[in-house]
């Protein structure tokens, strides 16, 4: 009998996680009938499920009777320990960067082949951006992913380098002209796009490295800015210094605490 319940509860728990993998930046709000095609699902299974996710909070039905991802997900994974610290080490310089320019600030790492953004801030006179705090949008076509992909491991640049999506007609999917943009990041320090993944937006970022016991140094974070496109010849040269002072700040204190020891 606890051989069969514990393989029941497995086969529960599975289906569970698949009902909440049905979710991503391209589909953040499903109906039933999504939800049990995209996760195989049979439709009376899945709504017991959602029933079930919802009165835990890991999902909220929407009056139209979509589903999407609830609040209590977002405040678990705030607890992941590393996150957590960035973010609470990273606000104050993100901050002082939005006051000086206004414009929307971005804190990203990377997660697989995507850019995970951690932190946010905007204000209204910031450029409407894709990109929300818990959004994963591809290392490729933004600013703090391109940062992100030039550190990270050979393999993963060549997964992306492989086959890179388009988001708009300006994203960048030529894996020669990509390659010799993250050659160029690697050396300037610095990587930007223009209209890549939203249209009328431009950006710039930086890498947040840490140095470790020992001397060596790892890139932690990328930290980015988004201007209108119009404005981007004028102030994306004049921001890398701005980031680039925040930046430093947030690996020195990153450098002082303890997953980072």
């Amino acid at each position: 009998m606890a051989g069969g319940a514990a393989t029941t509860g497995r086969s529960v728990t599975s289906r569970a996680l698949g009902v909440l993998d049905a979710f991503d930046a391209d589909h953040p709000r499903l109906t039933l009938s999504e939800i049990a095609g995209r996760t195989g699902t049979p439709l009376t299974t899945a709504h017991r499920l959602l029933a079930e996710l919802a009165d835990w909070g890991a999902l909220v039905r929407r009056p139209d009777g979509r589903y999407e991802v609830g609040r209590k997900l977002w405040d678990l994974g705030l607890l992941a320990p590393v996150q957590a610290e960035l973010r609470q080490v990273a606000s104050p310089f993100l901050l002082d960067v939005h006051t000086a320019t206004r414009d929307t600030v971005h804190l990203a790492v990377r997660d697989g082949l995507a850019a995970l953004y951690v932190d946010r801030v905007s204000g209204r006179e910031s450029v409407p951006v894709v990109s929300q705090v818990g959004s994963r949008l591809p290392l490729h076509a933004v600013g703090v992913g391109k940062v992100l992909l030039a550190a990270a491991p050979d393999d993963v640049v060549e997964q992306v380098l492989r086959s890179p999506t388009r988001a708009t007609r300006h994203t960048v999917v030529d894996p020669a002209r990509l390659a010799r943009e993250l050659t160029e990041t690697r050396r300037t320090g610095w990587a930007r796009t223009s209209e890549e993944m939203s249209l009328g937006a431009a950006s710039v970022a930086v890498p947040v490295t840490v140095v470790l016991r020992g001397g060596r140094t790892v890139v932690a974070a990328a930290l980015g800015i988004v201007v209108p496109t119009h404005r981007a010849e004028r102030d994306l040269p004049r921001l890398v210094p701005v980031l680039e002072v925040a930046a430093r700040g947030i690996g020195r204190e990153l450098a002082r605490t303890p997953d980072f020891r």
